[in-house]
Protein backbone atom coordinates (compact mmCIF):
# COMPACT_ATOMS: atom_id res chain seq x y z
CA UNK A 1 0.00 0.00 0.00
CA UNK A 2 1.73 3.36 -0.79
CA UNK A 3 1.79 6.23 1.56
CA UNK A 4 -0.60 8.90 1.04
CA UNK A 5 0.14 11.89 -1.35
CA UNK A 6 1.69 14.81 0.67
CA UNK A 7 -0.31 18.27 0.16
CA UNK A 8 -0.40 21.93 0.43
CA UNK A 9 -3.16 24.59 0.00
CA UNK A 10 -2.94 27.86 -1.10
CA UNK A 11 -4.07 30.98 -0.28
CA UNK A 12 -4.32 34.17 -2.30
CA UNK A 13 -1.12 37.23 -1.75
CA UNK A 14 -3.18 40.17 -0.19
CA UNK A 15 -0.94 42.58 -2.43
CA UNK A 16 -3.49 41.24 -5.60
CA UNK A 17 -6.34 43.32 -3.87
CA UNK A 18 -4.83 45.42 -1.30
CA UNK A 19 -5.85 48.38 -3.73
CA UNK A 20 -9.12 47.70 -3.45
CA UNK A 21 -9.65 49.05 -0.37
CA UNK A 22 -8.60 52.51 -1.20
CA UNK A 23 -11.34 52.58 -4.28
CA UNK A 24 -14.67 54.60 -4.69
CA UNK A 25 -17.82 52.36 -5.06
CA UNK A 26 -17.58 54.06 -8.69
CA UNK A 27 -14.03 52.83 -9.06
CA UNK A 28 -15.16 49.46 -7.60
CA UNK A 29 -17.97 49.27 -9.76
CA UNK A 30 -15.78 49.39 -12.78
CA UNK A 31 -13.36 46.13 -11.90
CA UNK A 32 -16.54 44.48 -10.83
CA UNK A 33 -16.27 44.69 -7.27
CA UNK A 34 -17.98 46.08 -4.31
CA UNK A 35 -17.69 46.97 -0.43
CA UNK A 36 -19.35 44.99 2.13
CA UNK A 37 -19.99 44.54 5.80
CA UNK A 38 -19.68 41.27 7.17
CA UNK A 39 -22.82 40.52 8.44
CA UNK A 40 -22.82 36.79 9.41
CA UNK A 41 -19.93 34.31 10.58
CA UNK A 42 -19.68 31.74 9.17
CA UNK A 43 -19.81 33.12 5.55
CA UNK A 44 -17.94 35.73 3.19
CA UNK A 45 -14.72 33.31 3.41
CA UNK A 46 -11.56 35.34 2.45
CA UNK A 47 -9.33 33.48 0.36
CA UNK A 48 -6.17 35.40 1.61
CA UNK A 49 -6.42 34.08 5.55
CA UNK A 50 -8.60 31.47 4.33
CA UNK A 51 -10.88 32.41 7.45
CA UNK A 52 -14.18 33.42 7.53
CA UNK A 53 -14.70 37.35 8.00
CA UNK A 54 -15.79 38.66 11.31
CA UNK A 55 -19.50 40.23 11.57
CA UNK A 56 -19.11 44.04 11.18
CA UNK A 57 -15.59 43.72 8.79
CA UNK A 58 -14.93 44.98 5.83
CA UNK A 59 -14.65 42.57 2.66
CA UNK A 60 -14.34 43.12 -0.74
CA UNK A 61 -16.20 40.95 -3.28
CA UNK A 62 -14.63 40.84 -6.49
CA UNK A 63 -14.88 39.35 -9.80
CA UNK A 64 -11.27 36.92 -9.93
CA UNK A 65 -10.03 34.44 -12.75
CA UNK A 66 -8.93 31.62 -10.59
CA UNK A 67 -8.49 29.13 -13.47
CA UNK A 68 -6.41 31.28 -16.32
CA UNK A 69 -5.58 28.08 -18.36
CA UNK A 70 -6.36 28.52 -21.71
CA UNK A 71 -8.61 25.63 -21.57
CA UNK A 72 -12.30 24.85 -22.01
CA UNK A 73 -12.39 25.25 -17.82
CA UNK A 74 -11.00 28.91 -17.77
CA UNK A 75 -13.09 30.39 -15.40
CA UNK A 76 -13.81 33.52 -13.19
CA UNK A 77 -16.28 33.81 -10.05
CA UNK A 78 -16.49 35.69 -7.31
CA UNK A 79 -14.59 36.56 -4.24
CA UNK A 80 -13.95 37.88 -0.80
CA UNK A 81 -10.81 39.41 0.69
CA UNK A 82 -11.20 40.92 4.16
CA UNK A 83 -9.41 44.30 4.88
CA UNK A 84 -6.09 44.07 5.85
CA UNK A 85 -5.58 40.06 5.62
CA UNK A 86 -2.64 38.67 6.36
CA UNK A 87 -1.79 35.68 3.34
CA UNK A 88 -2.15 32.43 5.18
CA UNK A 89 0.48 29.59 4.98
CA UNK A 90 -0.90 26.61 6.20
CA UNK A 91 1.62 23.93 6.61
CA UNK A 92 1.99 21.11 4.40
CA UNK A 93 -0.85 18.65 4.52
CA UNK A 94 -3.10 21.30 7.39
CA UNK A 95 -6.58 22.15 6.30
CA UNK A 96 -8.06 25.50 7.25
CA UNK A 97 -10.81 26.00 9.85
CA UNK A 98 -12.93 27.69 7.23
CA UNK A 99 -13.00 24.41 4.81
CA UNK A 100 -14.26 21.84 7.68
CA UNK A 101 -17.97 23.57 7.36
CA UNK A 102 -18.84 23.27 3.93
CA UNK A 103 -19.88 21.20 1.10
CA UNK A 104 -17.14 21.61 -1.02
CA UNK A 105 -16.40 20.66 -4.59
CA UNK A 106 -12.70 19.35 -5.37
CA UNK A 107 -11.47 19.77 -9.08
CA UNK A 108 -8.80 18.12 -10.30
CA UNK A 109 -7.13 19.43 -13.42
CA UNK A 110 -4.08 18.37 -15.30
CA UNK A 111 -0.98 20.70 -16.46
CA UNK A 112 -2.97 21.89 -19.39
CA UNK A 113 -5.38 23.17 -17.25
CA UNK A 114 -8.08 20.29 -17.99
CA UNK A 115 -10.48 18.84 -15.71
CA UNK A 116 -9.53 15.40 -14.93
CA UNK A 117 -12.18 14.49 -11.70
CA UNK A 118 -14.49 15.97 -9.48
CA UNK A 119 -15.74 15.05 -6.12
CA UNK A 120 -18.45 16.94 -3.73
CA UNK A 121 -17.42 16.17 -0.17
CA UNK A 122 -17.91 17.47 3.55
CA UNK A 123 -15.52 19.73 4.10
CA UNK A 124 -14.19 17.22 6.91
CA UNK A 125 -13.24 14.72 3.98
CA UNK A 126 -10.45 16.49 2.97
CA UNK A 127 -7.99 14.98 4.65
CA UNK A 128 -8.74 11.88 2.99
CA UNK A 129 -10.19 13.08 -0.26
CA UNK A 130 -7.23 15.33 -1.15
CA UNK A 131 -4.07 12.79 -1.16
CA UNK A 132 -6.53 10.36 -2.98
CA UNK A 133 -6.85 12.90 -5.64
CA UNK A 134 -3.55 13.48 -5.99
CA UNK A 135 -2.30 10.04 -6.21
CA UNK A 136 -3.41 10.22 -9.71
CA UNK A 137 -0.19 10.82 -11.42
CA UNK A 138 -1.59 12.87 -14.21
CA UNK A 139 -3.40 15.48 -11.81
CA UNK A 140 -1.33 19.11 -11.41
CA UNK A 141 -3.30 20.61 -8.78
CA UNK A 142 -6.61 20.41 -7.38
CA UNK A 143 -9.25 23.48 -6.84
CA UNK A 144 -11.23 23.84 -3.94
CA UNK A 145 -15.12 25.57 -3.86
CA UNK A 146 -17.92 26.42 -2.58
CA UNK A 147 -20.30 23.23 -4.21
CA UNK A 148 -23.35 24.91 -3.53
CA UNK A 149 -22.04 28.88 -4.59
CA UNK A 150 -19.62 27.57 -6.87
CA UNK A 151 -16.72 30.18 -5.86
CA UNK A 152 -13.25 29.32 -5.36
CA UNK A 153 -11.67 28.86 -2.04
CA UNK A 154 -7.97 27.76 -2.88
CA UNK A 155 -5.68 25.65 -4.60
CA UNK A 156 -4.06 22.62 -3.56
CA UNK A 157 -0.63 21.78 -5.37
CA UNK A 158 1.72 18.29 -3.62
CA UNK A 159 3.92 19.25 -0.78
Amino acid sequence: MSSPTKFQIHALPYDRFQHFFTMTPDELQQHRAIRQTVLKSPGYPCRVSLQDGAVGEQVILLHYTHQPAESPFHASHGLFVRENAVEAKPAAGEIPVFLNHRLLSLRAFDEHGMMLNAEVAPGNELPTKIPAMLQEPQVAYLHLHNAREGCYLARVDRA
